[in-house]
């Protein structure tokens, strides 16, 4: 037991002594290229203006329809509806799910100058 815990110290001086004589790495040089390429720079587009108040404004609340949400969303609607009574309040689902883009629905909001809560889940 005592030669083995003897040897292993050893060799491992031998291996040190003989990478420090240049019997590790060659010196070449070699060009390695990243496979996810190059990103593109990040652009970045700033938020709708706010407007100062909700009153006389029409809102739409889009459920994106996460699992389970449905209860929270009818709720929120509910009491955003209560709390302010001088604003046009629509629930509208979006068309299929939350990585489907629906044009139409867009560009109903736009039309109508409209501002919106997109409800994700969460």
């Amino acid at each position: 037991m005592r030669k083995k815990s003897v040897f292993i110290p050893v060799v491992l001086l031998i291996a040190a002594f003989v990478a420090s004589l240049g019997w590790g790495a060659d010196d070449a040089k070699i060009v390695v290229m990243n496979p996810r390429g190059i990103k593109p720079e990040i652009r970045k587009i700033p938020m709708a203006p706010r407007p100062a108040t909700l009153e006389g404004e029409t809102v739409y609340i889009v459920d994106t329809k996460y699992p389970n949400t449905k209860p929270f969303v009818n709720e929120l609607f509910a009491a955003l509806k209560a709390k302010y009574p001088k604003t046009t309040w629509i629930l509208r689902d979006k068309f299929a799910g939350y990585m489907d883009d629906d044009p139409d629905l867009w560009k109903e909001i736009k039309d109508k100058d409209a501002c919106a809560i997109v409800l994700l889940g969460h």
